[in-house]
Protein backbone atom coordinates (compact mmCIF):
# COMPACT_ATOMS: atom_id res chain seq x y z
CA UNK A 1 0.00 0.00 0.00
CA UNK A 2 1.27 3.33 -1.11
CA UNK A 3 0.59 6.71 0.74
CA UNK A 4 0.24 8.69 -2.49
CA UNK A 5 -3.12 9.86 -2.29
CA UNK A 6 -3.84 13.01 -0.57
CA UNK A 7 -5.17 12.48 2.85
CA UNK A 8 -8.10 14.43 3.48
CA UNK A 9 -8.74 14.61 7.37
CA UNK A 10 -7.31 13.08 10.80
CA UNK A 11 -9.69 10.63 10.28
CA UNK A 12 -8.38 9.11 6.59
CA UNK A 13 -4.79 9.53 8.33
CA UNK A 14 -6.26 7.53 11.38
CA UNK A 15 -7.54 4.92 9.74
CA UNK A 16 -4.75 4.52 7.44
CA UNK A 17 -2.18 4.94 10.04
CA UNK A 18 -3.82 2.55 12.46
CA UNK A 19 -5.32 0.23 9.94
CA UNK A 20 -5.43 -3.71 10.98
CA UNK A 21 -3.93 -4.92 14.27
CA UNK A 22 -1.00 -5.39 13.43
CA UNK A 23 -0.14 -1.75 12.47
CA UNK A 24 -1.40 -1.16 15.46
CA UNK A 25 1.17 -3.67 17.59
CA UNK A 26 3.88 -2.29 16.00
CA UNK A 27 3.03 1.25 16.40
CA UNK A 28 2.23 0.95 20.61
CA UNK A 29 5.63 -0.85 20.50
CA UNK A 30 7.50 2.00 19.10
CA UNK A 31 5.29 4.01 20.91
CA UNK A 32 5.85 3.00 24.53
CA UNK A 33 9.71 2.44 23.92
CA UNK A 34 10.38 6.20 22.00
CA UNK A 35 14.13 6.43 22.99
CA UNK A 36 14.79 3.24 21.51
CA UNK A 37 15.36 2.25 17.42
CA UNK A 38 14.50 -1.27 16.14
CA UNK A 39 15.15 -3.03 13.24
CA UNK A 40 12.58 -5.23 11.78
CA UNK A 41 13.88 -8.53 12.81
CA UNK A 42 13.93 -6.81 16.68
CA UNK A 43 10.14 -5.62 15.76
CA UNK A 44 9.02 -9.03 14.86
CA UNK A 45 10.51 -10.97 17.58
CA UNK A 46 8.85 -8.29 20.07
CA UNK A 47 5.38 -8.26 18.59
CA UNK A 48 4.98 -11.76 17.68
CA UNK A 49 4.80 -10.98 13.61
CA UNK A 50 6.99 -12.07 10.79
CA UNK A 51 9.49 -9.87 9.53
CA UNK A 52 7.50 -9.37 5.86
CA UNK A 53 4.27 -8.32 7.96
CA UNK A 54 6.37 -5.66 10.00
CA UNK A 55 8.05 -4.72 6.75
CA UNK A 56 4.66 -4.21 5.13
CA UNK A 57 3.27 -2.26 7.59
CA UNK A 58 6.44 -0.12 8.29
CA UNK A 59 6.50 0.96 4.56
CA UNK A 60 3.13 2.74 5.65
CA UNK A 61 4.26 4.20 8.93
CA UNK A 62 7.43 5.77 7.41
CA UNK A 63 5.15 7.14 4.28
CA UNK A 64 2.68 9.22 6.90
CA UNK A 65 5.21 10.37 8.57
CA UNK A 66 4.90 8.55 12.04
CA UNK A 67 7.88 6.66 12.22
CA UNK A 68 11.47 7.48 11.38
CA UNK A 69 13.76 4.63 9.33
CA UNK A 70 17.06 5.28 10.59
CA UNK A 71 20.23 4.73 7.20
CA UNK A 72 21.95 2.16 9.14
CA UNK A 73 22.64 -1.12 8.09
CA UNK A 74 20.48 -2.81 8.98
CA UNK A 75 17.80 -0.57 9.08
CA UNK A 76 16.20 1.06 12.28
CA UNK A 77 12.95 2.49 13.58
CA UNK A 78 11.54 4.19 15.95
CA UNK A 79 8.45 6.61 16.83
CA UNK A 80 8.59 10.10 15.45
CA UNK A 81 8.34 11.94 18.14
CA UNK A 82 8.01 15.79 15.89
CA UNK A 83 4.57 14.20 14.45
CA UNK A 84 1.83 15.65 15.04
CA UNK A 85 -0.80 12.89 14.86
CA UNK A 86 1.89 11.07 16.68
CA UNK A 87 1.70 13.29 19.71
CA UNK A 88 -1.78 13.34 19.95
CA UNK A 89 -1.34 9.22 20.24
CA UNK A 90 0.89 9.49 22.63
CA UNK A 91 -1.05 11.48 24.71
CA UNK A 92 -3.87 9.48 23.87
CA UNK A 93 -2.13 6.38 25.39
CA UNK A 94 -1.06 8.26 28.39
CA UNK A 95 -4.29 9.41 29.42
CA UNK A 96 -5.43 5.72 28.71
CA UNK A 97 -2.65 4.08 30.79
CA UNK A 98 -3.85 6.40 33.79
CA UNK A 99 -7.09 5.84 33.51
CA UNK A 100 -6.47 1.94 33.62
CA UNK A 101 -4.72 2.44 36.29
CA UNK A 102 -7.74 3.80 38.21
CA UNK A 103 -9.77 1.35 37.05
CA UNK A 104 -10.07 -1.81 39.81
CA UNK A 105 -10.02 -4.95 37.98
CA UNK A 106 -13.02 -7.27 37.77
CA UNK A 107 -13.73 -9.41 40.30
CA UNK A 108 -12.92 -13.51 39.93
Amino acid sequence: MRVEKKIENIWEELELGLGGGKRLKILIHLALNPDKAFTKYALAKYTGLRTPSVDRRLRTLVELGWVKENEFKPKTYQINLENETVKAFLDFLSTLRRRLKAIPPPPT
